[in-house]
């Protein structure tokens, strides 16, 4: 063995050279192994290292890498960063006078209580199947964005397949923009079908209602991931308490492309008020019955 000598030079850890197998490679000599099977762990300042060389008289100088400095990617920008420590990141916006937030925050609560008395034996029922069909997991719990884009736990019945998320690669995304929307995903079940057609689904998000988190009439929630690839005209959709129906709910649904389904939310952000909220109320059963765009 020659090594090459260095003032600066100072060894961690030497290995022996090896072949795959964890061997010597076959038909070689440990004296004529070849330089790039060693397996050196050297000091960044190291300038040269020990090598095992041919039998020769001349002395074998192997240099190591020049250090490389990691490139930085660049900084988050200060709407990602508030994504990402959880804050609003959007300016309140809508009808903010204390009459409107005082009467809609009415219409709520009775509205939400209502809707669950009445429909307490239908959702009962689905509970209890889900309880034994999903093995004790009926609720499907998820992080969305509320007003400001602050998140908070949204409920629903759960539809697909308790392994779902981790399925999300083998499914195809049919929509355009940052939404994910598949009209045959394969990981919905049969009962979770029924239950997306005819919104039942959605009526566990009551609660979120009661609990001033969402409200009856609103832009649909959206998840975190799907907000950082928003453009940036497109985050005042965040600017209002997102709701259970909306223009896009009554117009079509997943029929509709994102960014009109972004312009129709942008037109009820500037255009809030018990009137609209009414309209789009009484717009909805007829909706929800034909199921169109439910999927």
């Amino acid at each position: 063995m020659s090594v090459c000598p260095s003032s600066s030079m100072f060894w961690s850890e030497i290995a022996e050279p090896v072949s795959e197998s964890g061997g010597m490679p076959t038909g070689m000599h440990e004296s004529t192994a070849t330089i790039p099977l060693l397996r050196v762990v050297a000091s960044p300042s190291v300038e040269a290292v020990p090598c095992v060389v041919p039998k020769t008289d001349e002395p074998t100088v192997v240099r190591s890498r020049p250090r490389i400095r990691p490139v930085r990617g660049r900084r988050p920008s200060v709407f990602q960063h508030g994504l990402a420590q959880g804050c609003a990141v959007v300016e309140v916006e809508g009808n903010r006078s204390e009459g409107y937030r005082t009467v809609k925050r009415a219409i709520d609560i009775a509205g939400a209580a209502a809707l669950l008395l009445v429909f307490s034996p239908i959702l009962l029922g689905v509970y209890l199947v889900l309880l034994i069909t999903t093995r004790g997991k009926p609720i499907y719990r998820q992080t969305r964005l509320g007003s400001g884009g602050r998140p908070f736990t949204m409920y629903k019945f759960r539809t697909m397949r308790v392994d779902a998320d981790r399925r999300l690669g083998e499914v195809v995304n049919e929509k355009d923009g940052p939404i994910f929307k598949n009209r045959r995903d394969p990981r919905v079940t049969r009962l979770g079908r029924l239950l997306r057609v005819t919104s039942l689904d959605e009526t566990p998000q009551l609660v979120n209602v009661l609990l001033g988190e969402m409200s009856l009439v609103g832009p649909r929630p959206p998840i975190s991931k799907e907000v950082a690839r928003y453009e940036p005209w497109q985050r005042r959709r965040l600017s209002v308490t997102p709701g259970l129906t909306c223009l896009w709910q009554v117009s079509g649904r997943s029929e509709i492309g994102f960014k009109e389904w972004v312009r129709m939310d942008l037109w009820y952000v500037q255009n809030q008020s018990v009137a609209t909220d009414l309209w789009l109320l009484l717009k909805t059963p007829w909706c929800v019955l034909t199921g169109r765009g439910a999927y």
